[in-house]
Parts: C-alpha cells; sequence; structure tokens
C-alpha cells in the first residue's frame, strides 16, 4: 500500500473503491451526476482527515459509510426526498435488468442493505457497522427487502 496522501495512493484508492462508492450513493440518489459529487466529496474528506484504516476492509467500509452519508446529504438538501428513477441508471449499473430495476424501487432504507448485502458482498454485521444500526435492524431490513422484492418480481 503506497503512502497516505501520495498521488499514488490517491489514485490507487479512487481506483480500487470509487466504483462501488458510486454505486452505493446511485442507490440512494437514483441520480448519476449527485452520486459523483457524492462520492467526490468522501475522497476529499478521506484527505483531509487522514484517517487511520486497519485494513483494506475498513477502508473500504469508511469510504462507504462516508458516501452513503454524504449521498444522505445531499438529497436531504436538494428537496428530493420522492424523486423517481432516472436514465443515468445505465452509467452506474451496467447490468440493467429486472431485478436491479426493483432493487433501485425500493424504499431507501432497503435498497442501500440489498445493495451493501449483494452488490458488495458485505455480511449483516458488516452492513451494521457501515450504517451505525444495530446488527439485528439490519437483518430485518434486509429480510423486509427480499420480502418486497419477491412480491414486486411475482406480480
Amino acid at each position: 500500500m503506497n503512502s497516505f496522501g501520495t498521488d499514488e495512493y490517491i489514485e490507487e484508492t479512487v481506483k480500487q473503491y470509487s466504483s462501488s462508492m458510486l454505486k452505493a450513493a446511485f442507490s440512494i440518489l437514483r441520480n448519476t451526476h449527485d452520486a459523483e459529487d457524492a462520492v467526490q466529496e468522501a475522497f476529499v474528506k478521506l484527505i483531509t482527515k487522514q484517517p487511520t484504516f486497519h485494513d483494506e476492509n475498513h477502508e473500504k467500509a469508511w469510504l462507504l459509510r462516508v458516501t452513503i452519508n454524504n449521498a444522505k446529504n445531499i438529497r436531504r438538501l436538494s428537496g428530493r426526498e420522492s424523486e423517481e428513477l432516472h436514465e443515468n441508471q445505465g452509467f452506474v449499473y451496467t447490468e440493467e435488468t429486472d431485478v436491479l430495476n426493483e432493487v433501485l424501487s425500493l424504499p431507501e432504507k432497503y435498497r442501500v442493505v440489498i445493495h451493501l448485502y449483494y452488490y458488495e458482498g458485505y455480511s449483516i454485521k458488516e452492513i451494521a457497522e457501515i450504517i451505525q444500526k444495530p446488527a439485528a435492524t439490519v437483518g430485518t431490513l434486509l429480510s423486509r427487502g427480499r420480502a418486497m422484492l419477491k412480491t414486486f418480481l411475482k406480480g
């Protein structure tokens, strides 16, 4: 791993995590431009705060948590709480499927945990740390989100 703050470190970190961060932000904002802003702000915070990480997983989890918080702030400040899905979807998620469209149509609290669990491969415990909620709550959100998806996909 390169030294913190060097051009090489920043370039490597952006290459390694920006796609996951962009997808996580998009799952909240459903707008590519705002999602990119959330990711960019997360990298700015990384550079300015220079946190200490135990390993790469801790670094990725921190970046995702900051990105998710940025996305929520952008959404809240823009007043677009109930914004419909945009045509920008294909830019972030290349695999446009019925399931993905249904995931993106879920309420945010379910959308985020489903994204982190299925698309990023995090465990319930790890998701709980990222979104700062109890693991039992994450499990419930995941279960309810799955049930909603099942209903949508059967209908």
